[in-house]
């Protein structure tokens, strides 16, 4: 067999090789989904993103005969490692053939990366950071991915911990149909009526007439309640201004809902059409025509990704997540959705998860976030 060489990524020819080489992976499996191409670019760092105003960044190409035969991105999170006083590294847009030398091979080349740069654990996949897709899927491969959500091969695990990677973290994504809706409503309207007039709440919908505001304000609501979750960094200034840009188009408004005390914004709740089979016919590439390939009649999509359920620390005793589930549930239905996917929760987030399991929903996924188990080269232990 030809020696495999592992190369940092530095040429215009082999950013087109990493770009390109999930296609190679996954060609013939009815399941995958593939990235759009652009942002896949910006997020590995080959155009501009502002996360990596707080981070860095290197690309690794595993190849045999200059043949692509696998992937990875090495990044040192700043704004994660300042919040956290760590040095921790991070890996992801892993992808490799079923071969234990390639896997190895990029695994241990991120990981010298890592290390030369101080960090002295590694963690992953994150691709890059943990507000955008994270963790390898473990269970689940029978069905496709929802949107924003991962997909990989079965033996991408095997292969990740023989490397010497243990588990960190599992995240869930349940599934969820739309006789869910008529239980879940008995038993959450009067409590959700009795919580908007005891605190004199007032929820709604995103308004269009100011999406572009209101989009930021949905992911001002974001960066501050989660500032309690196992790993979560709050998005930039220039991360907010980005994933607006791109949300405004993707939101639907009356899947949205917003609770306001005193006109200040205390919780918000998304919940995205599921465009994924919509970017699979369409390749993953957005021009010349696929951006309107992707968005057009909308209606006609009956599965939705319930994204997120935020309510800032001061006011997350007062019920309010069940206020805004109320409105969402009603515009959903209004909507004619099929189904849903709840994701991704933590595993040890024991309300959401007793929650969706109560109401009828179903485990159907689980993602694992991986860390290293041994010494980093060129480092001290944690």
């Amino acid at each position: 067999m030809p020696d495999l060489e592992i190369l940092p990524v530095t040429t215009r020819h082999q950013k087109r090789q990493f770009l390109d080489f999930p296609w190679q992976i996954y060609r013939g499996d009815r399941n995958w989904i593939p990235p759009i191409r652009t942002d896949q670019k910006e997020r590995v760092g080959f155009a501009y993103h502002p996360f990596y105003d707080n981070a860095e960044g290197q690309t690794f190409l595993a190849r045999r005969s200059g043949q692509p035969m696998g992937r990875i991105l090495a990044v040192v999170n700043h704004a994660h490692n300042r919040r956290f006083n760590a040095a921790d590294g991070f890996f992801g847009f892993f992808e490799t053939a079923d071969d234990p030398e390639v896997a190895d091979g990029l695994l241990t080349a991120a990981r010298d990366w890592l290390a030369s740069r101080g960090m002295t654990t590694m963690r992953g996949p994150l691709n890059p950071s943990i507000n955008y897709d994270l963790g390898l899927l473990i269970d689940g491969f029978d069905s496709p991915p929802c949107i924003m959500m991962t997909y990989n091969p079965p033996y991408y695990a095997g292969l990740i911990e023989k490397a010497g990677f243990i588990k960190l973290k599992d995240a869930f994504a349940f599934w969820g149909h739309a006789g869910m809706l008529e239980v879940l409503d008995k038993k959450v309207e009067f409590v959700a009526k009795n919580v908007v007039e005891r605190f004199n709440i007032t929820v709604r919908s995103m308004d269009r007439a100011r999406f572009k505001e209101e989009v930021r304000l949905f992911l001002d609501v974001y960066n501050r309640a989660l500032v309690g979750m196992w790993g979560f960094v709050p998005l930039s200034e220039g991360e907010v201004n980005h994933m607006a840009a791109t949300l405004k188009y993707l939101i639907v408004p009356e899947l949205t809902a917003i609770a306001e005390i005193d006109g200040k914004a205390v919780g918000a709740m998304l919940a995205l059409p599921d465009y994924n089979p919509r970017i699979k016919k369409i390749n993953g590439r957005l021009f010349p025509f696929g951006f309107f390939r992707l968005l057009w009649n909308r209606k006609a999509i009956m599965k939705v990704r319930a994204i997120s359920t935020n309510v800032v620390p001061e006011y997350q005793a007062w019920g309010i997540g069940i206020a805004l589930l109320t409105l969402l549930e009603k515009q959903v239905r209004v909507w004619g959705i099929d189904e849903a996917e709840f994701s991704w929760v933590l595993e040890d987030n024991h309300l959401s998860r007793t929650s969706l399991e109560h109401g009828g929903a179903i485990l159907q996924k689980t993602y694992r976030i991986y860390q290293y188990g041994g010494v980093m080269k060129g480092s001290s232990p944690a």
